[in-house]
């Protein structure tokens, strides 16, 4: 009998083999994909940007669901750990802008290879193109596991379902639903029902947002940086922050943007949210007025059109033009104060009618998942079913980008692991 058995082959499952395995465990990781770690080959933007290094009391404001479940297995393998854990294993790393740490060589390749090195020094047992059909689960406990159908050497499918592998403990780390090309497409979850678990709604998060207006569309492909994004439901502030963002032919897109995704995500279901970009925060609306009055001194004999380009990117200049309700061709000299005023206030909020997500193919990660509340934080063991853990994007936990859903897929990796590890040295004493 295998001691411990992992289903899922990514961050939290390569994790969750370590801790395991380094409890002496014998561990066998079972892959559907033809590699290990098929997503993190994709994040960022193929550099892989695999944890945070803010200050770990810090991680936690930025995590959007549930981030009181995550302190046992943030504080027990810190974003710390992550990093002397890639040095350790041969993958140099450095920190860039936002605390952001990436592999030295911008290979996200290297994060894998260093995860496997280790695997493979402990002795961990890889099956790839092994789908796993369902849990055993006998007695109201995880006894193992039961595979599908295997992708044989030329390709072609090898039905030997049934095929049933026993263990001490089952830990499910098979993701959620984002990029369903890199096999996330939700087994776990059938998985955690068949154990007893409610899975809450499910909703890409992180990802794109498209919106109502046409002059958006027109503005495609246009980055604005050192902006600050306000979206609100009515009155009520849901997320505001600075940094950067994109315009594209549906809407509105990047790193602001995106984190926004996640804080809006169960409410735009429902009803479209506004979304107001600050395109100059550094200035308040009286210094802004000073500096546009500068502008237009310098250039009084200019039409309006002509006159904003120290202002606003030449793409942008038509729209906010168009927008202040202001004639083009009139003279900057003839700019009356309440025009000028629009114009400020235009600047400082730029609204956009935000309408909806895109969908999980364009999605970094998925919010909603395995009800932590029938989880045990200290162990990520089932409360329901004895024997059968969880761990990683599966579970109803993620966080906003910069590394930190991708910690916490180590971190819960590496507590389950342990736990499930520690579960079978605790029954050989007690026999």
């Amino acid at each position: 009998m295998s001691d411990v058995v992992i289903v899922g082959g990514g961050a939290a499952g390569m994790m969750a083999a370590v801790g395991a395995a380094e409890c002496g465990c014998s561990v066998r990781l079972y892959e559907k994909n033809e590699k290990l770690g098929k997503k993190i080959y994709i994040t960022g933007k193929g550099r892989c940007n695999l944890t945070n290094a803010c200050d770990t009391e810090e991680f936690f404001s930025h995590i959007v669901t549930n981030g009181k479940f995550l302190y046992s297995a943030v504080y027990g393998f810190t974003n710390s750990d992550m990093t002397e854990f890639m040095e350790k294993n041969g993958c140099r790393v450095k920190t860039e802008r936002g605390l952001r740490v990436f592999p030295v060589s911008d290979r996200a390749s290297d994060v894998t290879e260093a995860v496997k090195r280790r695997l493979t020094a402990l002795g961990v047992r890889v099956f790839l193109n092994e789908p796993v059909k369902r849990l055993l689960i006998e007695d109201g406990r995880c006894r193992g596991i039961v595979l599908g159908e295997r992708t044989g050497r030329n390709g072609a499918s090898e039905k030997e379902g049934g095929r049933t592998v026993r263990a001490d403990a089952v830990i499910v780390a098979t993701g959620g639903l984002s990029y369903p090309a890199t096999g996330s497409t939700g087994d776990g979850y059938a998985f955690a029902r068949s154990a007893g678990h409610e899975v809450t709604p499910l909703s890409p998060a992180l990802v794109p947002f498209t919106c109502a207006e046409e002059d958006v569309r027109e503005l495609q492909g246009l980055s604005l940086r050192n902006v600050e994004v306000t979206v609100r439901d009515g009155k009520k502030t849901l997320y505001r922050e600075f940094g950067e963002m994109l315009f594209t032919h549906f809407g509105v897109s990047g790193p602001v943007v995106l984190s926004a995704s996640s804080y809006a995500a169960k409410i735009i279901k429902n009803r479209p949210l506004m979304m107001d970009i600050d395109l100059k925060p550094a200035l308040s609306e009286e210094k802004l007025d000073a500096r546009i009055l500068r502008d237009f001194a310098e250039a009084k004999n200019r039409q309006f059109k002509n006159a904003l380009g120290n202002l606003f990117p030449a793409k942008l200049i038509p729209v906010m033009v168009a927008r202040s309700g202001i004639d083009a061709e009139k003279k900057v000299s003839g700019i009356t104060a309440a025009e000028r005023k629009r114009l400020v206030s235009l600047t400082k909020a730029f609204r956009v009618t935000l309408t909806g997500l895109r969908g999980f193919n364009e999605a970094i990660v998925t919010q909603g998942g395995v009800n932590v509340k029938e989880i045990d934080p200290s162990t990520m063991q089932s409360k329901k079913t004895p024997g059968l853990f969880f761990a990683g994007e599966v579970l109803d936990v993620d966080g906003v980008t910069g590394g930190f859903n991708l910690q916490i897929a180590w971190s819960t990796g590496m507590l389950a692991g342990r736990s499930a590890g520690t579960a079978r040295i605790n029954r050989e004493k007690e026999k």
